[in-house]
């Protein structure tokens, strides 16, 4: 069976932490694992509900949305390991920066599992003259799990972003902030623009 990382949590519940963690180990996959299907299900389903196709291919200038709208897939490594579908809102907040929330719901091995996080991300490549760029942020993380009461965290992310294919680009993220985290996030692209 695969394993997967679990870590010490820093600080008390209802206190906010740094996100940081040491003394890894590794301990069995939880029970949850069956659920991945229906979870895959509902984040392609809220992902195609949302927006308008961009052509990747247009030439003319860059179409954008009020508040793009991003979906995601993120596996949680953490003393409650969990894995969450969600779906966030972001904004331009300059050149180089964009700003946003996500919301996501999961399972974890006590049951539901879910999180809200507010994040700025600073992009090295805004206007796409690369195939590929990275970008990091950071912000504020909230988890929510089943018979635990909610804990807030300091949130650091670091990703890349990768190139336009039928109007959506594909990011690839890990990150701290309620456990280890690494993610895939897909997001409806604009020409020329981050």
């Amino acid at each position: 069976m695969a394993q997967m990382t679990t870590c010490k949590k820093i600080g008390q519940p209802g206190s906010v932490s740094r996100g940081l963690y040491f003394r890894f180990s590794f301990s069995s996959v939880p029970s949850f694992f069956p659920s991945v299907p229906s979870l895959l299900t509902v984040f392609l389903f809220l992902f195609s509900m949302t927006g308008e196709h961009v052509d990747a291919q247009t030439t003319a200038a860059p179409r954008t949305t009020a508040i793009p709208v991003e979906g995601r897939l993120d596996a949680i490594a953490a003393s409650t390991s969990a894995i969450q579908a969600g779906i966030g809102l972001t904004t331009v907040a300059g050149t180089y920066v964009r700003t946003g929330i996500v919301g996501a719901i999961g399972a974890s091995q006590n049951g539901v599992s879910g999180r809200i996080d507010g994040f700025t991300r600073f992009h090295l490549d805004p206007f796409r003259e690369s195939r590929w760029a990275p970008y990091g942020g950071a912000g504020l993380s909230t988890r929510f799990e089943q018979g635990e009461r909610a804990r807030a965290y300091l949130l650091i992310f670091a990703g890349i972003d990768g190139p336009i294919r039928n109007g959506l680009t594909t990011s690839i993220e890990a990150g701290l902030g309620g456990g280890g985290r690494l993610g895939i996030i897909l997001r409806r692209a604009v020409a020329r623009q981050r």
